[in-house]
């Protein structure tokens, strides 16, 4: 049986491809995105009252991770990309359905000319253009439970990194997207089962090419250009 579904909103981000986009959401609190409306849901009543609430529950696809058949074991990059588990014991994109779930800071409605009603958020691990399937609040009451436990993710360790970025190259960054981007590159958006030191990785941000290198928990940038 099919079950119809309308996309009904894209989010804008500074993310073009999936290549850095942190692993979940909230992870990067300085990441700011905008949810646009498709025109059909631009209906300034179906968002009355969700600026009382603090977070959203974002529902989307992973349309990047679109496959005709289904695996039903994964290797998580928090397991080091090697150990497989039970997909519905992990969040990863490739699964029967490939359906995305996101808990976002809701930073703002603003009521555009050109594209209706429009929602700014922070900390969305969301690529552009990102079809949106629907949006609900975060409610606290029911939705927080301090006592859960986290699976094989509480034991997986570590994966922060120390950033260094010369000041001549962030600077060419816009300043309210610094902070974004260091917080992006301090989480290790390279492939799981990719280690290699002396290796040189690129990543597209805010219409910027950051290349950098990791050495011993050191994420080193080497070079940013804007692009064309």
């Amino acid at each position: 049986m099919q079950i119809p579904m309308n996309i009904i909103a894209r989010m804008k981000s500074d993310f073009p491809t999936k290549f850095g986009i942190p692993r979940q959401s909230g992870l990067v609190d300085s990441l700011r995105s905008t949810i646009v409306f498709e025109p059909e849901y631009r209906n300034a009543d179906a968002l009355r009252g969700l600026e009382d609430f603090s977070h959203l529950w974002i529902i989307w696809q992973f349309s990047e991770a679109v496959r005709p058949a289904w695996s039903p074991t994964v290797r998580p990059p928090r397991l080091g990309g090697n150990t497989r588990m039970g997909v519905f014991a992990t969040r990863s994109p490739f699964r029967p359905n490939e359906i995305g779930l996101s808990c976002v800071k809701l930073i703002g409605i603003e009521q555009t000319k050109d594209m209706g009603s429009v929602i700014h958020v922070a900390g969305a691990d969301l690529m552009d253009g990102t079809p949106i399937l629907d949006i609900k609040p975060y409610i606290p009451y029911s939705d927080c439970y301090p006592e859960a436990t986290g699976g094989f993710t509480d034991h997986a360790g570590n994966f922060l990194l120390e950033v260094i970025c010369p000041e001549h190259l962030l600077n060419t960054i816009p300043e309210n997207k610094r902070p974004a981007l260091l917080g992006v590159l301090s989480h290790d958006p390279r492939p799981s089962y990719q280690k290699d030191s002396e290796r040189v990785y690129g990543l597209e941000f805010a219409n910027f090419n950051i290349r950098f290198q990791v050495q011993n928990k050191v994420l080193t940038v080497t070079e940013i250009t804007k692009k064309p």
